[in-house]
């Protein structure tokens, strides 16, 4: 796997000032980890930032360059953007030591297709999206694949703890949590739309009563109205 790079500068710049940076296409960011007496407040070139955070993700190693001087290997923590243009607004990098075991989550992806499925049986239905892993940095994986061909049948599910990622990986999510799982369709229909149907049914319902009895109020009335006007003759 080839080595991404990139590289920063030494940021003073701060507060309302800020932003006239980042209109000029340079990023704020910060660089912190368990070896750093304080955080490093660093400015980067916008465009390399977006294809390094683009290809590196939460969970590739990144080569950090400050103003030429010795690499850093630094995990991207957190990605802020504008909630209007999804620019990228500031990043937080980690530094971490290739000895030492660092946590993360790593997305789950789901491969191949369950034959009880494919048969018209059932619908595949997802559990949690991500699993929490403890490694050292140079046994980093960018996802875990989860083979759901083995959901041969109706009711059968995947947990975490039938995971395969390898001896030197620590899975932290409880393995009783639910990954996948295979439900009958009737099941599932009858979840969704009995509810609806239902409802449906008694403000119809409703409704007519409603309605009855206010034309039967209505009748009544004008039926007591001839015999209100002979009394008046008499």
């Amino acid at each position: 796997m080839e080595d991404i790079q990139l590289t920063a500068q030494p940021r003073t710049v701060i507060g309302k000032q800020v932003g006239a940076m980042r209109r000029s296409g340079t990023i704020p960011a910060v660089l912190y980890g368990r070896h750093l007496d304080t955080p490093l407040n660093l400015q980067i070139d916008e465009k390399n930032l977006k294809l390094v955070v683009a290809k590196a993700g939460r969970n590739r190693l990144i080569k950090l360059i400050v103003d030429t001087g010795t690499p850093r290997l630094v995990l991207t923590r957190e990605v802020q953007r504008n909630s209007l243009s999804g620019r990228i607004v500031h990043v937080d990098f980690q530094e971490v030591a290739m000895n030492e075991k660092i946590t993360t989550d790593v997305p789950l992806v789901l491969v191949g297709t369950s034959p009880a499925v494919t048969r018209g049986e059932g619908l595949l239905i997802h559990g949690i999206n991500t699993v929490s892993l403890r490694m050292l940095p140079t046994d980093l994986i960018p996802q875990v694949e989860v083979d759901v061909t083995v959901l041969e049948s109706l009711n059968q599910s995947l947990f975490v703890k039938d995971l395969k990622v390898g001896d030197k990986i620590e899975v932290m999510t409880p393995g009783d949590e639910m990954v996948a799982k295979v439900v009958p369709v009737k099941e599932e229909v009858i979840a969704v739309e009995a509810p609806v149907a239902v409802a449906e049914v008694e403000v119809i319902k409703k409704g007519k009563i409603e309605e009855e009895g206010a034309e039967g109020e209505a009748a009544a009335g004008e039926a007591k109205k001839p015999e209100a006007k002979a009394e008046a003759k008499k």
